[in-house]
C-alpha cells in the first residue's frame, strides 16, 4: 500500500473573474473547505505548508511573504514551489516520505483576470537575446508547437477537432464556465491565431484557488480515513530552449509517466486506469500526452474515432471538461485536475460520475519558461 493519502480537496469556484475577491479570499476558502473535509484544524495538525505560486504571476516579489496568514501556516514551515500546483503536490508528497511530517497542504491560485497583459508577462519569460526580440505575439510559439507536435506525431485535424466536442461536451455537464455547445460546422470558418492555431483550440484563462491536504499512512490509519492513495509520481523537465523543445514535444511527460509507472508497479497503462486528467491547455497537447503516457493505441487518430476516450468509452480522459471548457487557472491548473479525479475515486464528481473508478492518472505541464511536466498515479 502507498505512504502518502489525499484526506481531503477544497476548491472555489474556478470563473473569468472574481474582482469581488482578493487573492488571498481565494486562498482562504479553498484552504477551508479542505480542511473542513480533511477535519483538521491546520494551526494543530497541519505540519508544513507549500504553495505553488510564480511572482510574475502574482506582481508581487518574494510572493511567499503573502502565503501563512490564510492558510493557518502562521510560525510552522511554509515551502514555494515555482511550478505547477502538481509539482507543490509532489514536493509535499516527498515531505512525508522523509518521516518528519504527518500532514501537509498544497496551495495553488489564479487571479490571471487581474493581469493587465497577459501575453506581455509570458514574452517577458522568453530568453531575452534569441527569442523574445523575434516574438511578438505568444500564440506564435503555441503554433509552431501545435505543428511540430502534429508532424511528430500524425496527429489529424479531425482528431484535434474531437478533442475540443469531447471536452466541451463533457463540461457542459459539469457547469465549466467555458464550454460551448460545438459541432463540427464550428470548425467551418476558423479564427486563426497563428496557423494552424485557432481560437477554439486554446483554454481561456480562469480565476480560482485549490487547496489539497495530504497525509501520512500512520495518521491515516490512526484518523480512521478514507484517502485517495498517491501509488506513484514523476516528473521531469524538457530542456530550457523553446526551440529544443520543437523537435520531439512531449519527451519530457514521457520521461515522467515512467518515473511515476516504476513507482506505482504500472506495466500496461492502457489497461490500468479508469480515468485520466491530462494536460489540454491547447487542444493538440491532449492527443499527444496521451502517446507520450502510453494510453493511445498504435494510432491516436483510429482511438478517438472509436471514441475510446469519451465518458463512455474505454478510457475516458478529461471528464471534468478539461482546460478547454473550464479554463486554465495558471498554476492552480494541475491541482484542479487533481482534484476532480480525487472527486471521481471518491464518488463525488456530480453529473459526470463514472461507475467504479478506483485508479486515475494526472498529468500536466508546466507553461513558459520551465516546460516541466507532473505525473500521478492514484487509487482507491
Amino acid at each position: 500500500m502507498a505512504d502518502v493519502g489525499i484526506i481531503g480537496v477544497g476548491t472555489t469556484q474556478f470563473r473569468p473573474e472574481t474582482r469581488e475577491k482578493l487573492f488571498k479570499e481565494l486562498m482562504y476558502e479553498a484552504a477551508y473547505r479542505a480542511y473542513l473535509e480533511a477535519g483538521v484544524d491546520p494551526r494543530r495538525d497541519v505540519d508544513a505548508f507549500i504553495t505553488a505560486s510564480e511572482d510574475l504571476w502574482e506582481g508581487l516579489a518574494i510572493f511567499d511573504e503573502y502565503v501563512p496568514d490564510q492558510l493557518g501556516g502562521v510560525l510552522k514551515p511554509v515551502f514555494t514551489v515555482g511550478g505547477d500546483g502538481i509539482h507543490g503536490l509532489i514536493h509535499g508528497y516527498m515531505l512525508i516520505k522523509t518521516g518528519r511530517f504527518d500532514v501537509v497542504a498544497v496551495e495553488a491560485h489564479s487571479k490571471a483576470s487581474e493581469i493587465e497583459d497577459i501575453k506581455k508577462v509570458v514574452r517577458f519569460a522568453l530568453d531575452p537575446i534569441y527569442l523574445r526580440p523575434v516574438i511578438e505575439d505568444v500564440d506564435v510559439l503555441a503554433g509552431l508547437e501545435m505543428a511540430a507536435s502534429l508532424g511528430c506525431y500524425g496527429i489529424d485535424m479531425d482528431t484535434v477537432n474531437e478533442v475540443i466536442l469531447k471536452n466541451h461536451f463533457n463540461g457542459s455537464f459539469n457547469s465549466a464556465p467555458y464550454a460551448q455547445n460545438l459541432d463540427e460546422n464550428s470548425f467551418e470558418t476558423p479564427e486563426y491565431l497563428a496557423e494552424p492555431l485557432r481560437t477554439l483550440d486554446v483554454a481561456p484563462y480562469v480565476d480560482g484557488g485549490a487547496v489539497v491536504v495530504l497525509a501520512s499512512k500512520d495518521y491515516i490509519s490512526r484518523e480512521g480515513l478514507e484517502p485517495v492513495w498517491i501509488e506513484g509520481v514523476g516528473w521531469a523537465t524538457q530542456g530550457g530552449r523553446f526551440e529544443r523543445f520543437l523537435d520531439m514535444p512531449g519527451e519530457g511527460l514521457a520521461a515522467a509517466a515512467r518515473m511515476a509507472y516504476d513507482m506505482a508497479g504500472v506495466s500496461r497503462p492502457r489497461r490500468y486506469f479508469d480515468l485520466a486528467e491530462v494536460d489540454d491547455r491547447f487542444s493538440f497537447r491532449e492527443p499527444v500526452s496521451l502517446i507520450a503516457l502510453g494510453l493511445a493505441s498504435g494510432d491516436v487518430n483510429i482511438d478517438y474515432a472509436d471514441r475510446v476516450f469519451e465518458m463512455d468509452g474505454e478510457l475516458p480522459v478529461n471528464v471534468s471538461g478539461g482546460f478547454l471548457a473550464n479554463g486554465y487557472p495558471l498554476e492552480a491548473g494541475g491541482l484542479m485536475k487533481l482534484v476532480y479525479a480525487a472527486r471521481q475515486i471518491w464518488g463525488e464528481a456530480g453529473p459526470n460520475q463514472l461507475d467504479d473508478v478506483e485508479k486515475a492518472l494526472v498529468a500536466t505541464r508546466r507553461e513558459i519558461p520551465s516546460t516541466t511536466y507532473g505525473v500521478v498515479v492514484l487509487s482507491g
